[in-house]
């Protein structure tokens, strides 16, 4: 029996990019995924829906359900943690994935960009996981994984995006807070963060073409994510951890697999 075989994962923000390789990953060990994003309907612009991926997942060979969700909205994130346990009976893990991104100096973030990146980032981490919680104590060795940096108060990590880094931030304060208060109830809760830059949308759009050469596909941190979740609940409770170091600590050694471009210099994610 594989490790995650018959567990129940929440992943947010799951439609593509990260989300959905961690799905695919989870889904390979026979887990019940459940996919929940905004992408309902095909992205001009963007792969993936959350209806494509529920079949990827099945394909995988994983039991998917695709959920429309907006992480702002309480009631929409309360109607999801409903119909996961009406569908699978529990829940063991919840990938806080989902994240909003704007990387501008403080004059020129708008309040509506930056009341978003705290609503998809910090606020999100905090209501997904409340309203996972009661079901969460119930299983056996649950996680919380928050997809949020190393928390380091030197001003050249908020000079030039002082509101998105205050919102990543907030989301691994989560981590260290709540890993406290739910270690009686024996779950987990950690953050993960890639090295280097992983192909994902947010990569394009902040550099066009020119990013994916320099980049790593984000199978690196599924693969990170699939450790943790497969992990003793005490071994990276309350961490913030880079995905190098999570497969370092589980024996993998050599990361060129992962390059978008084999032997291409890779670039430092922007807060390594």
């Amino acid at each position: 029996m594989k490790p995650l075989q018959g567990k129940t994962i929440i992943v947010t923000g799951s439609s593509r990019g990260i989300g959905r390789e961690i799905a695919l990953r989870c889904a390979a060990d026979g887990a019940n995924l459940v996919i929940a994003a905004k992408s309902a309907e095909p992205h001009p612009k963007l792969p993936g829906t959350i209806y494509s991926v529920a079949k990827e997942v099945e394909a995988a060979g994983g039991k998917a359900l695709p959920i429309v969700l907006d992480v702002r909205n309480e009631e929409n994130v309360q109607e999801m943690v409903r119909k996961t346990v009406e569908d699978f009976g529990g829940i063991d893990a919840l990938v806080n994935n989902a994240g909003a991104i704007s990387l501008t100096a403080t004059d020129q973030t708008p309040m509506k960009r930056y009341d978003l990146m705290q609503q998809v980032n910090a606020r999100a981490v905090f209501l997904c996981s409340q309203a996972c919680f009661p079901f969460l104590q119930k299983s056996k060795g649950a996680h919380i994984i928050n997809l949020s940096p190393p928390i380091s108060l030197d001003a050249k990590w908020l000079a030039g995006h002082v509101a998105y880094t205050m919102s990543k931030f907030g989301m691994t304060l989560c981590t260290i807070g709540m890993a406290a208060e739910f270690e009686a109830y024996n779950i987990s809760v950690s953050s993960l963060w890639p090295r280097t830059l992983i192909n994902t949308a947010a990569v394009q759009m902040l550099m066009g073409g020119a990013g994916e050469k320099h980049s790593r596909t984000p199978r690196i941190v599924a693969d990170a994510a699939y450790a943790i979740l497969c992990s003793d609940t005490k071994r990276y409770s309350g961490r913030a951890v880079l995905d190098e170091q999570v497969l370092g600590e589980n024996g993998v050694k050599d990361f060129s697999g992962y390059s978008c471009v084999p032997g291409q210099e890779l670039l430092p994610d922007l807060y390594v």
